[in-house]
């Protein structure tokens, strides 16, 4: 079919992902995916589709999209502002986390998410995405993924498989997570660190410095002794990973982190709090909890209950 989305404005980061590219990272390509998991699949279900269906990712500011073809259902989850305008003239002020229809002509105008980073617009059947190794994931830095491994750009076009079917429309319960309290795990060099260190990582605050994307976010607050090396052998790495660089302040890795590295990690942040962490914005405060295996496998439980 020939109906699509013209793409009028692309965003500040906007990129197609779903849940992952795996069992590629000893080659080097890390499974990148959706940032915030939960969000991304409830922005599946609001259309009727697979849960591991690509959507298209936006932060902070989402793309403005204009819909050439037949009519078609949608949904926009997270904490989002955005807009429709309709052929007519008409401007509705969009409902998040709740699907509806466009027509051809219509736009939509996603403004900003609110006090959160990442949000995720989905269609009814699915974008008609080129996978790669299996995967519809976007990993920008390698060039990997859909529109050749880029994000939107101005007057890209996104093609969809099918046009509006008497789907139903949906609304979910969105949730927004407002203590700022992250649990970890210890990390694999959790030793290497003074007493003291180990101490005030999870007593003191840490904000959120600007200097956050997908692959990393870096962190501002007490510096963290290092009394055994401050590199150690390069060693395979995953999302959350702690990692603390030579001067002491700690960068969290996130979903496009490189496979392997060097720094020594303190801690690891347990699954269940990833989709919070990655949707605070810079200049927020955080504070680390401490928990074990056990505590951490319920956490897990209770998270993926609401899958």
């Amino acid at each position: 079919m020939n109906s699509f989305f013209k793409v009028l404005r692309p965003g500040i980061n906007s990129t197609f992902q779903d849940l992952g590219r795996f069992g590629l990272q000893h080659l080097g390509i890390v499974a990148s995916g959706c940032m915030d998991r939960l969000l991304f699949c409830n922005s599946n279900k609001l259309v009727g589709n697979n849960l591991s269906e690509g959507a298209l990712e936006f932060a902070y500011q989402g793309p403005l999209l204009e819909l050439s073809g037949e009519k078609v259902l949608v949904g926009v989850s997270g904490n989002v502002n955005f807009n429709i305008e309709k052929k007519s003239g008409e401007l509705i002020q969009g409902t998040p986390n709740e699907s509806f229809i466009v027509s051809n002509g219509d736009k939509i105008d996603i403004l900003s998410t609110i006090n959160s980073v990442y949000g995720y617009f989905s269609i009814f059947g699915g974008f008609n995405l080129k996978e790669i190794k299996g995967s519809s994931s976007t990993l920008v830095k390698a060039k990997i993924g859909p529109n050749s491994g880029n994000k939107l750009k101005i007057e890209d076009k996104i093609f969809y498989k099918k046009s509006y079917i008497k789907e139903k429309t949906k609304k979910i319960k969105f949730i927004i997570h407002n203590d700022n309290i992250i649990r970890v795990m210890k990390g694999l060099q959790f030793d290497y660190f003074s007493k003291k260190s180990q101490e005030d990582f999870f007593s003191k605050e840490y904000k959120v410095s600007n200097l956050t994307d997908r692959m990393g976010m870096r962190l501002e607050g007490e510096k963290l002794e290092n009394i055994v090396s401050k590199n150690i052998k390069s060693e395979g790495i995953t999302k959350g990973s702690i990692q603390i660089p030579g001067d002491g302040k700690p960068i969290i890795l996130l979903s496009d982190h490189p496979t392997i590295g060097g720094y020594p990690k303190i801690g690891n942040v347990i699954t269940a709090d990833y989709d919070k962490l990655v949707q605070k914005t810079p200049n927020t405060l955080i504070k680390f909890k401490l928990v074990d295996l056990p505590i951490a496998e319920i956490a897990f439980r209770e998270y993926v209950c609401q899958f």
